[in-house]
């Protein structure tokens, strides 16, 4: 049999139903042209997808309805509107080739099936089971509920029940698909008891909210109604029980006299102020403060050095100045009954764990934790709070933090202190003053309470990355510890130790799931990370952990384990974002490796140098601060001064152009300590001598050629092995400084001490006989001969 066929949307048509259709699609309408010129007949099949605007065969359910067209009706408007009777159920057997419609060649599946005692049991059940649905429903008129007790063939009862049902698109055509009549009704009775459970159960919600409602309603009337009453009594019985609870709140509690005395004056004022006042309410509040912080509640310090030592360890590697100076602190507890809690002030680049240690200190004392972030505070009130006769008025952030610590002697960190501004409102840090300091903070008035508060058990930390920004007087209350960044045996211990098992676990992972080698771990730290601390370590991991977690959850092995070599990480983290090694893989004319400090620990800077014919001009690029510009001035003075030992003409200055540039131009960089990377690049340019690529230096010159101390060593050497550079001159008045860098770094990095840029050039620059550098012989500090040489240490004024 060959008919049209016409794809639907939304709909699944069943034989015997009448439905009517609107047709906007071409092939659809030229389906229904085609059935009304021949026999009316048209195959109806279900879109597997409604969304699909022109749908090929695959798109078209295999098992549809041959119908017959009654009406047709063409709208103004392009569109049809056809009155279509199902008929019987078809299969396509083959779609003919046709470009205006769809032309398909049918099978008739037939299903007529010999009626049995099943059938019977299963049109009752379905019968009953559809008078429960229309009794839920009530919008199946009772006309359908006759009609449909009077089917008694359960095949033409499944196909007229099932389009009063409100099933899913899918389940109407799985049941158009059965063709046993017997299997297609007892589907259809598991639907039908689906969908009267549904509608059981939105009836029960329904009636439990409107009994709610009306609950809530009656509750309001009959409030509103106790407070009318009340309002005409006068009663007060609610304020006087107020009052009565707050005297035996001050009954229990044991308060300063000071501030006893204060809060027995407001609960007299609260007695005789009207409840409904506004005054009542902020006395209220006030003596609610009073009561709610803690006076004279404190834990009990633990002072096993050996156990707090441990905890300290636990969980942190490393970082052994703040742990002896806590140790130490619990020493001298034990040894005294009361002592001043200590003021410290952690200062180190970010991710060295500063924050989680001070959390880590007060696990190790078994004191409460509390934590301030005074990064963007700019009032003075944040510390101290307003005064009471503001609208709103609360305590200061500190006060506040108090009360939810519950104790007088929580470890308390104040976090980002050199973040703090300044504008209009008053100065913060001003306001610290006489929060951090020991002589004062028994007394702490905060301007809400206004009565003091004991401060001098709390421990104070403070974290910054910087001090230039910390006031002076506000540094000089807090004993600083530094935190220099880690080196990278460190960071390597430190995500074995604590890193890797943490992004496991916090990845849902075991520890012995993801296997990351340790020149795994190294290679993440030296290509893909560039900092002093572990955040960003902390990140890969977490990345790599992230992918693991996929790939045993794609492959189905959730307990499985996988390994992560050093030839798998770019696989996992992708490409390298940093070089690793030197800056420059040879010896260059003209460019010296220096050392810098930054905020987020050391870097190594590279110094070009350049000369050209000219008229002795001296360009100086790549965004430097004043203080460096005028090292590189210093620098050429100190060659001008040394030209003849150099070999160079007394008057080389005049026919060269001289352009001095630092690399990464957008990055402002400042302070003396190039002076004598400048020099040494002056000097490489105009004697086209090349230093040596693994060597780097830092130091301030002076016009004389003397090489000054400078800051930040430890992070510059750390900085330098960072990049396998292998060799660093630092000033000699820095020798004292060694000891505070790693055992490790000092057996691959060779620091050599220098007082004069004679020696500088000779260690730096790459000679074949350094002693032979200098032309004519003399001091190192040798004036040009017009002039005879200063006496050390005397200022001559001309």
């Amino acid at each position: 049999m060959h008919a049209p066929l016409l794809p639907l949307r939304d709909i699944v048509v069943f034989p015997h139903m009448v439905v009517p259709l609107f047709v906007g699609r071409e092939k659809s309408v030229a389906a229904l042209s085609h059935a009304m010129e021949h026999d009316r007949t048209i195959f109806l099949a279900t879109q597997r997808d409604a969304r699909v605007d022109e749908p090929g065969q695959g798109d078209i359910h295999d098992i549809g309805t041959i119908s017959t067209v009654l009406q047709l009706l063409r709208l103004p408007d392009g569109t049809v509107k056809a009155l279509i009777e199902g008929k019987e159920r078809a299969r396509v057997k083959s779609f003919l080739p046709n470009q205006e419609l769809f032309l398909v060649e049918l099978e008739q599946l037939d299903d007529i099936f010999p009626a049995d005692l099943e059938s019977e049991a299963l049109i009752r059940s379905v019968n009953a089971s559809f008078e429960q649905f229309a009794k839920l429903h009530k919008k199946i008129p009772q006309e359908v509920l006759l009609s449909v007790a009077a089917l008694t063939d359960p095949g033409l009862l499944a196909d007229t029940v099932v389009g009063h049902l409100p099933l899913k698109l899918e389940d109407k055509q799985k049941l158009l698909e059965i063709i046993e009549p017997n299997r297609r009704l007892e589907r259809l009775f598991e639907l039908m008891r689906s969908e009267i459970e549904i509608l059981q159960i939105e009836q029960r919600i329904k009636s439990r909210v409107k009994r709610q409602m009306e609950k809530t309603q009656r509750e309001y009337y009959l409030n509103e109604q106790m407070r009318a009453i009340q309002k005409e009594m006068g009663d007060k019985d609610d304020s006087k029980n107020e009052v009565k609870e707050l005297e035996e709140k001050l009954k229990a509690k044991r308060l300063p006299r000071e501030a006893a005395e204060k809060v027995k004056a407001e609960l007299k004022k609260l007695k005789m102020m009207s409840p409904m006042s506004a005054e009542a309410t902020v006395v209220r509040n006030y003596v609610d403060w009073l009561l709610a912080l803690p006076w004279n509640e404190r834990t009990r310090d633990k002072l096993d050095l050996g156990e707090a030592k441990r905890i300290l360890d636990e969980d942190h590697y490393g970082l052994d100045k703040p742990k002896e100076r806590i140790l130490e602190f619990l020493a001298v507890q034990a040894l005294m009954r009361k002592i001043k809690g200590p003021i410290l002030c952690f200062v180190g680049p970010p991710g060295v764990g500063k924050t989680s240690l001070a959390r880590s200190i007060a696990r190790a004392m078994g004191r409460n934790f509390i934590r301030l972030s005074l990064g963007g505070v700019r009032d003075e009130a944040e510390i101290r709070g307003h005064r009471r006769t503001y609208i709103g008025a609360l305590p200061g952030k500190v006060i506040q933090s108090l009360r939810r610590a519950r104790t007088v002697n929580p470890v308390f960190c104040l976090d980002e202190v050199d973040k703090m501004s300044t504008d209009f409102r008053g100065d913060p840090s001003a306001a610290l003053l006489e929060v951090l300091d020991p002589e004062q903070n028994y007394a702490f008035n905060d301007h809400y309470l206004d009565v003091d508060y004991n401060l001098s058990e709390v421990m104070f930390i403070t974290t910054a990355n910087t001090l230039y920004s910390i006031p002076a007087p506000l540094q000089d209350r807090m004993e600083i510890i530094r935190l220099p960044g880690y080196t990278e045996l460190e960071k390597l211990a430190i995500a074995k130790q604590f890193l890797v098992p943490k992004q496991a676990k916090a990845n849902g992972l075991k520890p012995s799931q993801v296997q990351i080698s340790d020149k795994s771990i190294l290679e993440i730290i030296q290509r893909y990370t560039r900092e002093a601390g572990v955040r960003n370590l902390e990140r890969e991991l977490a990345s790599i952990c992230r992918k693991v977690a996929k790939k045993l959850v794609s492959e189905n092995q959730r307990e499985g384990q996988v390994s992560v070599p050093v030839s798998s990480v770019e696989g996992y983290l992708g490409v390298p974002k940093f070089r690793y090694g030197l800056p420059e893989d040879r010896d260059y004319v003209g460019l010296a490796n220096g050392l810098a400090w930054t905020e987020v620990g050391g870097d190594v800077l590279t110094t070009e140098a350049m000369i050209m014919p000219g008229k002795g001009k001296l360009t100086i690029t790549g965004k430097l601060g004043e203080v460096m510009q005028e090292s590189a001035q210093a620098a050429l003075s100190y060659v001008r001064s040394r030209a003849k030992a150099l070999g160079l003409p007394e008057d080389f200055y005049r026919q060269v152009d001289i352009h001095i540039h630092v690399p990464e131009g957008a990055i402002p960089k400042d302070g003396p300590s190039a002076g004598i990377t400048l020099a040494t690049s002056l000097v490489s340019a105009l004697t086209r001598i090349p230093v040596r690529a693994d060597v780097a230096m830092t130091g301030e010159i002076t016009l004389r050629g003397r090489v000054l101390p400078i800051g930040g060593l430890r992070e510059k050497i750390l900085a330098a092995h960072r990049v396998n550079i292998k060799k660093v001159l630092i000033p000699k008045d820095n020798e004292k400084d060694i000891k505070e860098i790693p055992a490790k770094v000092l057996k691959v990095v060779e620091l050599v001490p220098v007082e004069n840029m004679d020696q500088v050039l000779k260690a730096a620059l790459a000679l074949a006989d350094p002693e032979g550098l200098f032309k004519c012989p003399g001091e190192p500090y040798c004036l040009p001969a017009t002039a005879p040489a200063e006496p050390a240490g005397e200022v001559v004024a001309h």
